[in-house]
């Protein structure tokens, strides 16, 4: 597939967040972690959003997760008819911070999508140099 056969929206990394959308291409989910006061958090950032400091790193993420809250979409935008329903979840990882994505895996329900569900992450290459990360019942 192209990118212009591709009509969802493509993630544009910034220097910021290129570390990170360079380990998910690797299939390896990474956040980040400061050093001076141990806050872990997700999305890739320049300072700890807990107390400012710049002194952070990246770290691997386990991958698990649980599934924390989530929205049904039946009524897809240009590129999602295919997929619809679908679910937009927030996913709650091992490490503490949260993430938004997709779950995959099971038709997407009420019944099927329980909250506080284990979940694992999975990775779609959606592009030859694309990949965004998903999330699939454990």
């Amino acid at each position: 597939m192209t990118e212009q056969e591709y009509r969802k929206p493509i993630p544009e990394p910034v220097p910021e967040t290129q570390f990170y959308w360079d380990k998910v291409r690797e299939h390896e989910l990474w956040i980040q972690k400061c050093n001076d006061c141990n806050h872990v958090f997700f999305y890739p950032r320049l300072h700890c959003p807990e107390c400012t400091s710049d002194s952070v790193e990246p770290m691997q993420a386990s991958g698990k997760g649980i599934l924390h809250t989530y929205m049904i979409n039946q009524r897809p935008p240009p590129g999602w008819e295919a997929e619809a329903p679908y679910a937009i979840a927030i996913v709650q990882l091992e490490e503490g911070p949260r993430m938004m994505s997709n779950i995959v895996g099971i038709e997407n329900t009420p019944e099927n999508l329980v909250l506080d569900m284990p979940l694992e992450v999975v990775f779609d290459d959606v592009l030859p140099d694309v990949t965004i990360p998903k999330w699939k019942p454990a």
